[in-house]
C-alpha cells in the first residue's frame, strides 16, 4: 500500500505527502521512487501512476524540472512530462490537476485556500527557502484569487535538525539574512552547526502573513524504510538516492 500522510489544515483538497512505501522500484531505490533520473522509466511511470491514484484517482499529475530556485509556474493547461518547465513551485485553480514536488531531504510545502479553491506545491530546499520560493508561491496564489488570511500551508517530510549538519559558511549566510535566524541553528563540533530546515521554512510562511501553518515533523534521513534521503545515500556512497513526491489537487 502507498503510504499517504495528510494534514487537517489541508482538508478539502485531495493531498498526500508520500514516502517510499508501496512502489515497484528495486535495489537501492526500492519502493515508490518517482524520479526518472536514476531508475527504469517503466518502474518510475508505474510509481507515479500509483501516487496519483492514492491521492486523486483519475487526476493528471503536473511536476516541474526542479532547479532549487524561487520560480513558480501557474498551471492553466496540463503539459507532457517531457515539457515540464524549470521551476520549483506550481499553483493552479483548475480541478483535476495534481500538483507534485519531488524531494529527498528538501522540504515539500503544500498550500490550500479553501475559499478561493486555489492550491500550490513548493520544493523548498535550503536554497529555494532562502531565496523565497514560499513567498513567491503565496504571491502566485494571490494572483489567482487566494488571500493570505485563508491560505493554509503544511511542511512535509524533510531532513530534521538532528540529521542536518552544516558548516560555518552556511550558518553565516542565514545570519546575514536576518540575525534572528540564529534560532534555527544548534552548535555542533568546531566550525559546524545543526540546521532546522523545517522550522526555517515554517517561519518564512508565518513571516509572509500565513496564520495556518503546519509541520509533519518527519525526518527523511532517519527513516530509511519510509523515505528517500540524498544525505543518507551520500554518506553511504550509494549510487542513487531516489525521490518521494508530495501531491495536492482539487477534485473535479
Amino acid at each position: 500500500m502507498v503510504e499517504t500522510l495528510t494534514h487537517p489544515l489541508l482538508t478539502g483538497a485531495a493531498h498526500g505527502f508520500l514516502g517510499r512505501r508501496g512502489g515497484v522500484s528495486t535495489g537501492e531505490l526500492a519502493g515508490l521512487n518517482v524520479s526518472y533520473s536514476e531508475d527504469d522509466p517503466t518502474l518510475t511511470a508505474e510509481n507515479r501512476r500509483r501516487a496519483v491514484e492514492a491521492v486523486l484517482p483519475g487526476g493528471t499529475m503536473q511536476t516541474c524540472y526542479q532547479i532549487h530556485s524561487a520560480d513558480v509556474v501557474t498551471v492553466t493547461e496540463p503539459w507532457a512530462d517531457v515539457d515540464r518547465p524549470k521551476a520549483d513551485a506550481l499553483v493552479t485553480k483548475r480541478p483535476g490537476l495534481v500538483l507534485g514536488v519531488l524531494t529527498a531531504d528538501c522540504a515539500p510545502v503544500l498550500f490550500y485556500d479553501s475559499a478561493a479553491s486555489v492550491i500550490g506545491a513548493a520544493h523548498a530546499g535550503w536554497k529555494g527557502a532562502y531565496t523565497g520560493v514560499t513567498d513567491a508561491t503565496i504571491a502566485a496564489m494571490e494572483a489567482l484569487g487566494a488571500t493570505r488570511a485563508n491560505i493554509a500551508a503544511v511542511v512535509g517530510p524533510c531532513i530534521a535538525q538532528k540529521s542536518y549538519e552544516v558548516d560555518a559558511a552556511f550558518e553565516a549566510r542565514f545570519l546575514e539574512q536576518a540575525p534572528e535566524n540564529e534560532r534555527f541553528f544548534r552548535t555542533g563540533r568546531e566550525g559546524h552547526a545543526w540546521f532546522d530546515l523545517e522550522g526555517y521554512v515554517a517561519s518564512r510562511l508565518r513571516d509572509a502573513g500565513l496564520t495556518k501553518v503546519g509541520m509533519l515533523g518527519e525526518d527523511t534521513y532517519a527513516q530509511e524504510d519510509r523515505f528517500y534521503s540524498f544525505r543518507r545515500a551520500t554518506h553511504r556512497a550509494e549510487a542513487g538516492y531516489g525521490r518521494q513526491i508530495s501531491l495536492i489537487g482539487l477534485p473535479a
